[in-house]
């Protein structure tokens, strides 16, 4: 973490090619004072370059995604996962989906261009080129239907429709069919932006595939197997493509910015015609010195846009971006061979593929491995054991920073109990139970050290979280207060990360029932927020009660301390894309557990919610509360996405090993993996509860119903509280 406070508000609107290399350069060499921010609907961005080649099967999926969420994280930046729908310049803030507007001190953009469906009758039944996730999806489920006879539509012949013809042909031959495909486009003239040779080759290598050429033609109507043209004709397709050329991103009409056919116009230095805002990519263009939307241009450009953005926060003059009149053409053409174009010559084969590839993949490989995370070093001269302490894994953030249940307990050991009368519980349970003139009320108090740098998104986790005790005891909430300790901020920053955080918080605990009623916030070293609660209740569910039989419900995957970790260290498991697994898991985990407590509140024994001890902690709360047993099946145990995989690359909390030493000796488990997870700390975790077995799978089905990922994990037994562990 930067020690210098951060005093302005720097927001890249849109994860495309230049901003992707503006957060690696940035995260090398990050300008003191600065706050970055970056906004983009999807935790991943493609790399466009590779796309022919994933679509003819050279490339996975993962090969050509740069994970934004890594690469934010490397940058120290703030991430935020929401599409962006507009600015409000006189108050420089930008307008998103999902969330309040967000302010910006200086701004840039790079939102690319779309390729959405045309406006034609029975255009649902088209698939369009962008975005190329639902794109690659749709293609590989078509692609697993085993046609025999595929027929494949594509809508624009531009250079991208013609490079994903030759992949397509390629990619259906390559699994033992016979194709046909069709390319279809208004215009008259194919590929105007190839020198004639080219040109020439690539109308020799149509022919050759057996890939139809329709130029001059006008698409009347998409229906589900064939379309249909101006005039009546019809054309079979069982997939019909549209790559219908750069269109500009609908809102920047919105902005007021000086645009040129849709796109935003820039000066040399990469600035619209406001100056506290940037544009680069495909969604500009410069001033006098128009360029093709091509990705070689972003990626050129992004050294002089990180140098002006960071000049403009600094005061100091920008710099021109000159791009080159000509570029190296390389056009896939399906099989590993690709088509070279520059200054009219225009060369093809083998060798020019592994050309293209070798640039593509140096493009992707600044993405790939980042500097991980370095311990402090040792003194020369220091105590014994400090070495050992600092070889600890990296403090988590959420659950996996509180202490460890050892320490805690030797801690609260000569705690003397609760003396008034009203206090009917006091530590041990999730909650302290009083008793009022009205009935019970619940209390507890819950912090979290920063897992994220977006303190929206933190505040509206440590909030579930700290709910999560008040419904554990099957209480409704009340009141909550706030405890919140800012990291070092200029004034206009530390305003605004305090109303995010305080709007956030309100309309979470409001949206529960309770009210946030005041609260203390001061300076620190780190952001961490805390919440106290209160609930009230006519009959409080605590951890004592389990009786032997009951079935043990669970209303929520684990694993997410192992994945926030993992996160936190830069981790890139083989065959994880760990931004997608880490947006998966916030989502689970900011999905509030009350409708859960609800429907488990009447019916259970005993309950409880999983967080820093882990799922074996929690259910050994619950064994030693109520005098009994458990056993547990770890095929019935539900675990995020990625969880497993991470575990067994050897990513983990630093809270797991001691949360690990405290229940081992009362645990029998097999070595396997998905046993270390059992005492995964969880930040919002699920809710544990103990049910009448009678009544169990009813209760399931209910919380299934309720949009919980749910499952019936073991089963309470009689004897001294011992967790035992099946496969």
């Amino acid at each position: 973490m930067t020690p210098y406070p951060q005093i302005r508000d720097l927001v890249l609107i849109g994860g495309g090619h230049a901003h992707a290399l503006v957060l690696r350069m940035w995260a090398m060499d990050p300008l003191p004072g600065a706050r970055l921010t970056l906004i983009n609907p999807d935790p991943v961005a493609p790399y466009t370059g590779m796309l022919p080649g994933l679509i003819a099967g050279h490339y996975q999926r993962d090969d050509l995604m740069i994970d934004l969420v890594r690469l934010a994280r490397f940058a120290g930046a703030r991430l935020i996962l929401d599409r962006a729908t507009g600015l409000d310049r006189s108050l420089q803030q930008v307008h998103l989906t999902n969330r309040p507007p967000l302010p910006y001190d200086l701004c840039s953009i790079d939102v690319g261009i779309t390729s959405d469906l045309p406006n034609l009758p029975g255009a649902a039944n088209a698939v369009a080129a962008k975005p190329l996730g639902a794109y690659a999806t749709a293609w590989e489920a078509f692609v697993a239907r085993g046609l025999a006879f595929p027929r494949i539509a594509i809508l624009g012949a531009g250079l991208g429709g013609v490079e994903l013809a030759f992949a397509s042909m390629h990619r259906l031959q390559t699994v033992g069919a016979r194709p046909t495909v069709t390319l279809i486009d208004r215009a008259t003239t194919l590929l105007p932006g190839l020198g004639k040779a080219a040109r020439r080759k690539v109308l020799a290598r149509l022919a050759q595939a057996g890939i139809t050429l329709r130029t001059g033609a006008e698409v009347a109507a998409i229906g589900e197997t064939s379309v249909t043209l101006v005039g009546g004709e019809e054309i079979g397709s069982d997939f019909t493509l549209t790559v219908t050329g750069a269109r500009p991103q609908p809102w920047l009409a919105e902005t007021g910015l000086d645009l040129d056919r849709g796109f935003l116009v820039t000066d040399a230095a990469l600035r619209t015609s406001d100056p506290a805002i940037f544009a680069a990519g495909d969604c500009a263009t410069i001033t006098g010195n128009p360029r093709p939307k091509a990705g070689v241009f972003a990626v050129r450009a992004a050294p002089i846009l990180t140098g002006n953005l960071r000049a403009a926060l600094v005061g100091q003059p920008l710099r021109p971006f000159r791009p080159q009149q000509d570029y190296l053409k390389l056009v896939a053409l399906g099989g590993k061979a690709a088509l070279a174009d520059k200054w009219g010559f225009a060369v093809s084969g083998p060798r020019l593929w592994q050309l293209k590839d070798r640039i593509d993949r140096a493009f992707m490989d600044r993405f790939s491995d980042y500097p991980a995370m370095q311990a402090p070093p040792v003194p020369a001269v220091a105590v014994q054991g400090l070495a050992a302490h600092l070889s600890r894994r990296p403090l988590c953030g959420g659950c996996g920073a509180k202490l460890g249940p050892e320490t805690l307990a030797r801690a609260l050991l000569h705690l003397s109990p609760p003396q008034r009368p009203e206090v009917q519980s006091g530590p041990g349970d999730d909650a302290a139970v009083l008793t009022t003139p009205g009935g019970v009320q619940v209390m507890t108090t819950d912090h979290l050290r920063a897992l994220t740098h977006d303190p929206r998104l933190m505040a509206r986790l440590t909030a579930l979280h700290a709910l999560g005790d008040i419904w554990a005891m099957g209480a409704s909430p009340q009141v909550a207060l706030s405890q919140i300790i800012l990291p070092p901020l200029g004034p206009d920053v530390q305003s605004r990360m305090l109303e995010e955080i305080l709007q956030e918080a309100a309309a979470t605990f409001r949206a529960a029932g309770a009210d946030v009623v005041g609260g203390h916030s001061t300076e620190g070293a780190e952001l961490t927020i805390g919440f106290t609660v209160t609930g009230i209740a006519s009959r409080v569910t605590t951890k004592g009660g389990a009786r032997p039989g009951d079935a043990l419900i669970l209303t929520r995957p684990i694993g997410s301390g192992t994945i926030l970790a993992a996160e936190m260290a830069l981790a890139r498991p083989a065959g994880l894309m760990m931004g997608e697994v880490w947006d998966a898991c916030i989502r689970e985990m900011s999905l509030p557990q009350g409708k859960a407590a609800a429907i488990l509140a009447p019916v259970a024994n005993a309950m409880t919610d999983v967080t820093g001890f882990g799922l074996a902690g929690h259910l050994l709360e619950i064994l030693d509360a109520s005098a009994t047993a458990a056993t547990i099946r770890l095929t019935d145990v539900p675990l995020m996405e990625g969880a497993l995989a991470l575990t067994r690359a050897g990513q983990g909390s630093s809270l797991q090993p001691a949360n690990l030493a405290a229940v081992s000796w009362r645990m029998t488990a097999t070595e396997d993996a998905r046993a270390t997870l059992l005492t995964d700390p969880q930040t919002c975790g699920g809710l544990l509860a103990a049910v009448p077995v009678a009544q169990a799978q009813a209760v399931l089905a209910a919380l299934v119903a309720a949009g919980y990922n749910a499952a019936i994990i073991g089963q309470i037994g009689e004897g001294t509280p011992h967790l035992t562990v099946l496969p």
